[in-house]
């Protein structure tokens, strides 16, 4: 298994030693724009990392979302796209359908890219009804590091989010990470 994180806008700067891949908050919604998007992406690339960038879904206007998202990550490849599905600010989450919708969207706005779906345990045990994750799934349950308590196939877990969020993928080494997230 090899290490990353995931940062957002909360993160003014973070250390890259030790890691093997960064996810980025890039959007979220059909308006807002991580203002530490370009300087963390520098980051993260200069360190070598494969890097990743996450949309925060909201109900609604899914094909919009899925444009805006596009439209603000960069593009380059072997970069991985991902959604997270849960519960927004106002309590409120997208559908299923939604999430199922946004990930094919996305796929077909990018399809050059691996797109994953990120939820929680809580999301994908009791909200999930078509276990559709695009090409991966990327499970948060904080436990011990690569040992989620779900019985689905995942390639991230987030495993803490203290004192930032860390992650463990199911890849042998860092080339390996690379060579799937450039499909042919």
């Amino acid at each position: 298994m090899i290490r990353g994180i995931d940062v957002s806008s909360h993160q003014t700067t973070f250390d890259t030693d030790g890691l093997s891949f960064v996810f980025i908050k890039a959007t979220e919604g059909r308006s807002y724009t991580n203002p530490k998007l370009s300087a963390q992406t520098k980051r993260a690339r200069d360190a070598g990392c494969v890097v990743g960038y996450y949309h925060f879904l909201w109900p609604g206007n899914i094909k919009a979302q899925a444009e805006y998202f596009v439209s603000k990550a960069p593009e380059k490849a072997g970069d991985l796209l991902a959604v997270d599905w849960e519960w927004t600010g106002d309590h409120t989450r997208a559908t299923n359908g939604e999430k199922d919708r946004f990930i094919r969207e996305v796929k077909r706005l990018r399809p050059d890219h691996r797109v994953l779906l990120y939820c929680n345990r809580d999301f994908w045990l009791n909200h999930d009804t078509t276990s559709y994750a695009g090409d991966g799934l990327w499970i948060a349950d904080y436990v011990r590091a690569g040992k989620p308590r779900i019985q689905a196939k995942w390639k991230i877990h987030q495993y803490t989010s203290t004192p930032l969020d860390k992650n463990v993928a199911d890849f042998e080494s860092e080339d390996a990470l690379r060579e799937w997230a450039t499909p042919e």
